[in-house]
């Protein structure tokens, strides 16, 4: 079963590493990659798309996921960020949770398909991000959202521009979202925890391959504004949205996500905290895992919680 005592459940994925040589090997592949048929044809959601203009003049492609029964004139919105290792498209498994989440919340999701590195280093993912949700919360009205309930949410490299969105919306004056949901998250490129050093070899993800995301996600780290491309970073926690934080067992990310929503939390954030055991990076690629379920089955509370009850925060200890 492997190396490691990950749940048998995840078989074989288990076994799986991703075959990346190298940033541009990674940014050739991911350009291939494209939505499913099946989400124009689907019977539950109904899929849109929009094409918005970006912050340097070029177009952002949104698929907006709403339920087909109506989520009302004023419905609450996740806008969603694919992970992939900021190099990757969007996978099958993505769309297929976007559609779980708008109809089990039920609300509408906006999944943006940002540009992808590294013929898109950072800023331009985090800035396409930003864009996506800053068009949510402006086209609130015609889109039949309630501006008031416009969350962020992402895995793994989305779960890092959810959470430089939501560094972004405070920093620069823009309504923040309700919510994070912040799944395996990428949050630190010095890479020197203690899960970062032990876990170079993990199946799905691991450090080895972190090193190569960030050679083509972040060439140059004297950027300005390096917290938007390693959240961790930060000068400051305080005034940021309540979050749910979710990290997997035997991810070379895992502390880092622990670090994050312990910085959030010491800053007078609301941290709901989801140590999965026995688990993987990506593990919800297996979707009707039993320990998958559970874990789909508390974000998806935590966001009916939210959306339902904005304004009352939980908190928890690690």
């Amino acid at each position: 079963m492997g190396k490691y005592p990950i749940n048998k459940e995840y078989w074989p994925y288990s076994l799986m590493t991703p075959p990346i040589q190298n940033a541009k090997v990674a940014g050739f592949m991911g350009s291939l990659m494209r939505a499913p048929v099946w989400i124009w044809r689907d019977r539950e959601v109904k899929v849109s798309k929009r094409l918005i203009e970006s912050f340097d003049g070029r177009e952002i492609e949104l698929l907006m996921f709403d339920p087909c029964e109506g989520s009302g004139e004023s419905a609450p919105c996740l806008v969603y960020y694919h992970g992939g290792g900021f190099f990757f498209g969007a996978a099958g498994y993505h769309y297929k949770l976007a559609k779980e989440y708008a109809l089990r919340v039920p609300c509408k999701v906006i999944f943006v398909q940002y540009r992808l590195a590294p013929k898109h280093p950072f800023p331009i993912p985090a800035e396409d991000c930003y864009v996506g949700y800053r068009w949510a919360m402006t086209h609130a009205a015609e889109l039949g959202l309630d501006v008031n309930r416009i969350a962020v949410g992402g895995d793994s490299a989305g779960g890092a521009l959810a959470a430089a969105v939501a560094q972004m919306a405070r920093d620069r004056k823009m309504a923040k979202p309700l919510f994070q949901l912040l799944i395996y998250p990428v949050t630190d490129r010095r890479m020197k925890s203690e899960s970062n050093r032990r876990f170079t070899d993990t199946p799905m993800w691991n450090s080895r391959l972190s090193e190569k995301m960030w050679a083509g996600y972040l060439p140059d780290a004297t950027v300005p504004d390096i917290a938007y491309a390693s959240p961790l970073e930060a000068e400051c926690f305080a005034d940021l949205p309540d979050a749910y934080v979710e990290t997997a067992q035997f991810d070379c990310l895992h502390d880092e996500g622990i670090s994050y929503a312990k910085k959030l939390q010491e800053a007078g954030v609301a941290v709901e905290f989801n140590d999965t055991r026995g688990t993987m990076h990506g593990f919800d690629i297996v979707e009707k895992a039993p320990t998958t379920r559970v874990a789909v089955s508390a974000r998806i509370n935590y966001m009916r919680m939210k959306f339902e009850h904005s304004g009352q925060n939980s908190m928890c200890d690690f």
